[in-house]
């Protein structure tokens, strides 16, 4: 099956592109597209990878389910493209990058420049129907994601992935915590980020990290 994706991502993933679930998924996103609203737009829903081709990858976060609302989702976890109000969730991941970096909360939520650097910003679930949270899950993309994260993990060395919440913790529970930085901590949502999203200090020790693995740092 031709998947369009950045090159080197497509080598790496072509053997799940032919497995039956892979191929039950493409027809039902294609579906989908065809007769819902459904976001990020289609040619945005690799762009996680076509940002951040694997040799590249440094950092890894864990998000769940693209943006519901329009205009949000632009195919990378917690980022909304340029022009669109921040989630509360993103207003909080700037907030804590503000008090443990002391950089100033910046004007959009755009977070290609972060995938530019290397951080892989995957969603579990990599489409969603509009204004219908969840709506796209358990119809395989957890199952290709989690080739994506076991894929990293076995093939790389010394990235760090920052886990925010139940969820994201429990997808990486296939990560080799003995060759990687696993930063664990509670989600940055509203409902939770005061139980410990707050003070993690996860963007400090994500470059203390690098740094001593004598990788360039993120530009947070």
């Amino acid at each position: 099956m031709d998947v369009r994706m950045e090159s080197s991502w497509k080598e790496k993933l072509a053997p799940e592109f032919d497995k039956p679930y892979f191929k039950s998924l493409v027809s039902f996103v294609k579906d989908e597209y065809s007769q819902h609203t459904v976001y990020p737009p289609g040619k945005r829903i690799f762009a996680a990878f076509d940002h951040c081709p694997f040799e590249q990858v440094r950092v890894v976060i864990i998000g769940q389910d693209p943006y519901h609302g329009k205009g949000q989702a632009n195919g990378l976890c917690f980022s909304v493209k340029d022009g669109i109000p921040m989630p509360p969730s993103l207003v909080n991941i700037f907030k804590e990058i503000k008090a443990d970096l002391g950089k100033e909360i910046p004007p959009t939520g755009n977070l290609e420049r972060w995938a530019d650097q290397g951080v892989l910003l995957l969603n579990a679930t990599l489409t969603v129907r509009a204004n219908t949270a969840g709506s796209h899950q358990k119809k395989g993309w957890e199952e290709f994601t989690d080739a994506v994260i076991r894929t990293v993990s076995s093939e790389k060395q010394d990235v760090v992935f920052l886990l925010w919440g139940a969820y994201a913790q429990k997808k990486g529970e296939i990560i080799d915590e003995n060759k990687h930085c696993v930063l664990k901590s509670a989600h940055p949502s509203p409902f939770a980020a005061n139980r410990g999203f707050f003070g993690n200090r996860h963007f400090s020790k994500a470059n203390a990290y690098l740094a001593e693995k004598g990788q360039p740092q993120i530009n947070w």
